[in-house]
């Protein structure tokens, strides 16, 4: 027994010889939609037309979600400033090709008892990227790291 579903068919639930005739009079086929539900449902389609319908949908929806490219940029809590200006160059270039920037403060050893220091330099960071991207998470810290997420400006 299957749920037969359709254009130009009574739906219902048929007998499989039954459903196979019906489809075979229409010159079409009979395809299995959904083989867990119970009874199993089948459609009366062309195959070759349903086939290519079906890779035509997932194509559609391949194209429609983009790639997202998240760079790294990795900072010190007592970051010089010339170094600083480097490492922000980086990023404000990846933020202007389309990428996401993931900032982090890494803690050597006992650094991290300079927690608010790595939050200061993250806080920094963010605030000189203001223009080309906006802060999509907020610094956290993560173990050793403190890390922070900027996303491009559309």
């Amino acid at each position: 027994m299957v749920r037969l579903v359709g254009e130009n068919v009574q739906i219902g639930i048929y007998n499989i010889k039954d459903a196979l005739r019906l489809a075979e009079e229409q010159g079409l086929d009979l395809v299995e939609i959904s083989p867990t539900a119970n009874p199993p449902v089948c459609k009366v389609v062309d195959y070759k037309k349903f086939l290519y319908e079906r890779k035509k949908k997932q194509k559609e929806i391949k194209a429609k979600s983009a790639k997202i490219v998240v760079k790294e940029v990795r900072l010190g809590p007592n970051i010089d400033d010339h170094d600083f200006n480097f490492k922000l160059k980086h990023a404000i270039k990846f933020l202007e090709e389309g990428a996401k920037v993931k900032v982090d403060v890494f803690f050597k050893g006992r650094m991290i008892i300079y927690k608010e220091k790595g939050e200061y330099v993250l806080l920094k960071f963010a605030a000189e990227l203001e223009e080309y991207g906006k802060v999509e998470q907020l610094p956290r810290l993560e173990g050793k790291r403190m890390i922070m997420v900027v996303a491009p400006k559309k």
